[in-house]
């Protein structure tokens, strides 16, 4: 792709009506649904109905610098809906669509805390949610101007979405310096840290990322990704669309329920990039069945991006075990470090690199030292997730914020040009973790050779007789156990007043409810714990779909741990 500069007025407007003056007949998006035939926009077509909402929403009091708020399930008309409120200055914020199991009184708290810290203006729904939000536009205190139902043709045309004749009125002049987006980080209840990123944030960080995965004119990136995170809005969707290719929206729901889904776009389409999360790779590896891989041809994938912390090296070979045979490239497998704060990536694997990994000693590491496993000794194998891209510039730090040597394991301490403005309206979360220009990341690991090994988060480490322990880990083996759900685990920390010091306790998905058959589960968790030097206290069994995940998709450590001791006295831990 070519290079370009940031010019003072320049905004992601601009590059999308370039792109639509460029290539008005060139894919911008694919919106995929399972059994139907995709509906493709075009970059031009984008534009012009996109130009026509915005007269509508602009009509019904959304002024420049608004918050709107967009709650839909996935639907062809968000993304012209997405960019029209940005044509006006508006701010999009993406919100997660409650899960059918959430408590509409939940999904109504959180977004109220939301609204009260972010300064929600506006609200974009489905009329299937006014119960539940409507309250919260005509409560005595709030800051929601009002609601609007874009799928229905009195609010916007996006009933219309096939037209887009109209060529649209002025847009509304902004700066690179002007707010673009504001996201939610990831969380499971309650307040989220709403970042608040600019146009030039955005700009910088696309061109420069761009770069790092050498981005082709001929790439297609497919997507599952849910647009209320940061890779999928960053990653998935903003680059692919400032950068003037095509990306393919798939419906998450769909493919929770049908994995093969993303396979199956890959290969229809000829995707080339997939930014994926470990608990992805297992789940394709484990659920899709043979038959569903019947004529799939993934040959054009170059790159399967893993954006965890830590990137996990065996999901990496189930991955490339499992579909290799129909055209995956082992070396497409890739790792990259991210977060919304810094807009998306900070490190990076270079393309067709297979990430380095070390295998190394596992009590060492607690220690807070890198040495090589020798035989005999538990070991644990950590990937590197590359390095810095450019515009970034990483410290491995203690925790006085000296800068630690490579092989010492610190915090991950982070400039970049693409740094957000702070968490909007929470001046004190943003002093907590940006301090003369530097992001504190709360995510610990080392350096090697250049390379940046993500091994866990500060806040979920546990501390048991003065060793580090990191629940990845425990999760890890303990996911391997027979009648253990995989992935379908947490680990943490909980305070033993006899001790003096913290104990592992793990929360386990599973299907057995028979009293024997779970005490044989108990102790088989307990053996794996063992197998890794580590000693497991309490043991919790509890149904399948019963862990809260965060909005990332992953179980929520920190949330678990409140339920789980809350709910002690009816799903009672046996020590052993």
């Amino acid at each position: 792709m070519a290079n370009y500069l940031i010019q003072a007025r320049d905004t992601v407007w601009k590059r999308w009506q370039q792109n639509a003056d460029a290539h008005p007949d060139r894919d911008a998006v694919v919106h995929w649904l399972a059994g139907e035939e995709p509906f493709r926009w075009t970059f031009g077509k984008l534009l012009r109905v996109a130009t026509e909402m915005a007269e509508r929403v602009k009509a019904s009091g959304v002024q420049k610098g608004d918050v709107c708020a967009i709650i839909l399930r996935h639907n062809k008309a968000l993304y012209p809906l997405y960019v029209a409120i940005s044509s006006i200055g508006g701010i999009p914020a993406i919100l997660a669509y409650p899960n059918p199991r959430l408590h509409p009184d939940k999904f109504r708290q959180g977004l109220e805390g939301m609204s009260q810290r972010s300064g929600l203006d506006w609200i974009f729904t489905e009329r299937a949610l006014e119960p539940t939000i409507q309250p919260l536009v005509s409560g005595e205190n709030s800051t929601i101007k009002g609601l609007f139902f874009p799928l229905e043709s009195e609010d916007t045309p996006a009933a219309q979405c096939g037209s887009g004749q109209s060529q649209g009125g002025e847009q509304v002049l902004s700066t690179a310096g002007d707010p673009f987006l504001l996201q939610h980080s990831s969380g499971t209840t309650g307040l989220q840290k709403p970042v608040l990123l600019s146009h030039r944030a955005v700009l910088e960080h696309v061109h420069r990322y761009a770069s790092a995965i050498q981005l082709r004119e001929t790439d297609r990136i497919v997507s599952w990704l849910p647009l209320y995170h940061d890779m999928g809005l960053i990653a998935a969707f903003h680059l692919p669309l400032i950068c003037g290719i095509a990306t393919v929206q798939i419906d998450p729901f769909e493919w929770v329920m049908a994995p093969s889904i993303l396979l199956e776009a890959v290969s229809r389409e000829k995707g080339t990039i997939s930014w994926l999360p470990n608990f992805a790779l297992n789940m394709m590896a484990d659920k899709i069945a043979e038959e569903e891989l019947s004529g799939i041809d993934l040959r054009s994938w170059r790159m399967i991006i893993n954006c965890s912390e830590p990137v996990r090296y065996e999901s990496h070979c189930r991955c490339v075990e499992r579909f290799r045979p129909y055209g995956l490239d082992p070396a497409a497998l890739s790792s990259c470090y991210a977060m919304a704060e810094t807009t998306f990536a900070v490190t990076q694997t270079p393309p067709q690199t297979t990430p380095t990994h070390m295998v190394v000693d596992r009590t060492e590491l607690s220690r807070g030292r890198v040495l090589p496993c020798m035989d005999g000794k538990p070991a644990r194998i950590c990937v590197s997730s590359g390095t810095p891209i450019t515009g970034c510039t990483v410290r491995i730090v203690d925790d006085n914020q000296r800068e630690v040597e490579d092989g010492v394991v610190g915090e991950f301490a982070i400039s970049s040009v693409s740094m957000f403005d702070g968490y909007r309206n929470y001046p004190e979360k943003t002093a907590e973790v940006v301090r003369d220009g530097w992001y504190y990341s709360g995510d610990y690991g080392f350096r090697s050779n250049g390379e940046y090994y993500i091994i866990g988060r500060k806040k979920d480490i546990i501390i048991v007789a003065g060793n580090n322990i990191y629940p990845e880990d425990v999760e890890d083996a303990v996911s391997k156990v027979g009648e253990v759900i995989p992935g379908r685990v947490v680990a943490f920390g909980e305070e033993n007043a006899d001790l003096g010091s913290e104990q592992v306790a793990v929360v386990a998905e599973t299907e057995v409810t028979d009293d024997v058959r779970q005490r044989l589960l108990r102790l088989a968790i307990v053996k794996a714990g063992m197998a890794i030097d580590v000693t497991i206290g309490n043991v919790y069994l509890v149904p399948p779909r019963w862990l809260i995940k965060s909005s990332a998709g992953k179980p929520s450590r920190k949330a678990n741990k409140e339920r789980i001791l809350a709910d002690r006295a009816s799903l009672e831990a046996r020590t052993l």
